[in-house]
């Protein structure tokens, strides 16, 4: 946890962004859309919800990945400047790799990806803006196939027999988080139906996420201020059975209590398939 001394309020209020049922399926582009096509389709709704500070108020026995979906590790990168991507490649992958390892008890880590994020409007290019609306990167379907596209097809099939699971890392970048902070979905309290697959279109392929439609069971949790020596670890998918949180879901917000002139949140996101036989 962190040793932040500020005096925090058990939770806020704020309004979260859910997709409204309609029947057809949602898609996002994962790259600028033909002329006259939506980044996004979809119809999306705010709901006010209670986000629970989870470092005021963590739910009884505190948040874990396997039981709640996500939580909160202190971990100092050696990296400093993250705008470099082979520094990226070379130095904040395998550290991950062991940090994952340590916190899961995971065999072997295959990171896939990783996005960087910027809330200001002039952002670099190929880095992304906050995602404010309330999704889970992978599906049931879509989970499997991500060992199908990283590794060799004997080897994933091999793999795919044991429990696997897809987690992200995700860590501020520079400085505190004080706006767009994420609010993070208690796994305990989804339920299936709340589920809705949706198309994620890159040039080349057509990948599937989720989207959520709004469960006033849902409870929500967050980590105010959060520095860049911590990370969040967030579960994306797994294989294993209903003993074991299989997803969580997860948004970028707008946090009543931020400060008016509050800088823009930077941060990075890395994405990994975790093995554990």
């Amino acid at each position: 946890m962190s040793d932040i001394v500020i005096e925090q309020a058990a939770a806020v209020e704020a309004d979260l962004n859910y997709l409204v049922a309609t029947g057809e399926k949602p898609a996002t582009y994962a790259y600028e859309p033909p002329a006259g096509v939506p980044l996004r389709s979809g119809t999306y709704r705010m709901h006010r919800v209670s986000v629970t500070n989870a470092r005021v108020s963590p739910p009884p026995g505190g948040l874990s990945l396997d039981r709640n979906g996500f939580e909160l590790r202190r971990h100092t990168s050696e990296l400093r400047d993250f705008s470099d991507p082979d520094a990226i490649e070379h130095v904040y992958y395998p550290e991950s790799e062991a940090l994952l390892r340590r916190s899961t008890g995971a065999k072997r880590v295959v990171i896939f990806d990783h996005t960087l994020r910027d809330g200001e409007a002039t952002r670099a290019k190929g880095v992304r803006e906050p995602v404010k609306y309330i999704h889970n990167d992978q599906t049931f379907v879509s989970g499997p196939r991500r060992v199908r596209d990283h590794l060799p097809p004997d080897e994933a099939e091999a793999l795919l027999k044991g429990r696997v699971a897809i987690v992200n890392l995700w860590r501020p970048v520079g400085s505190t988080v004080e706006s767009s902070p994420l609010a993070l979905c208690d796994a305990r309290s989804i339920a299936l139906n709340d589920l809705v697959p949706s198309d994620l279109i890159y040039p080349d392929k057509v990948g599937e996420t989720y989207a959520f439609v709004f469960n006033p069971r849902h409870r929500w949790y967050y980590f105010p201020q959060m520095t860049p020596e911590e990370v969040l670890l967030l579960k994306i998918y797994d294989s294993a059975g209903d003993d074991v949180a299989r997803l969580t879901a997860h948004t970028a917000f707008d946090d009543p209590s931020s400060p008016a002139d509050a800088p823009p949140r930077r941060s990075i996101e890395l994405r990994a398939l975790l093995f554990f036989e």
